[in-house]
């Protein structure tokens, strides 16, 4: 029991001290973020050939 509580008392000297301060600029966070979308539409050919001889209803 004794070997214990010295145990504790040790490790609680060797622990030390911790500190926490705040930083004296403001965090900056930069985000450059590219967001970029890319439609395709890609006719079939015979598609491509009803659109050609019906281009009035299109």
């Amino acid at each position: 029991m004794a070997a214990m509580a010295m145990a504790a008392a040790g490790a609680a000297m060797l622990g030390g001290c911790i500190s926490v301060n705040a930083p004296d600029k403001p965090i900056v966070i930069e985000l450059n973020i590219n967001i970029r979308q890319e439609v395709i539409y890609r006719l079939a050919e015979d598609a491509g050939n009803t659109i050609e001889e019906n281009a009035d209803i299109f």
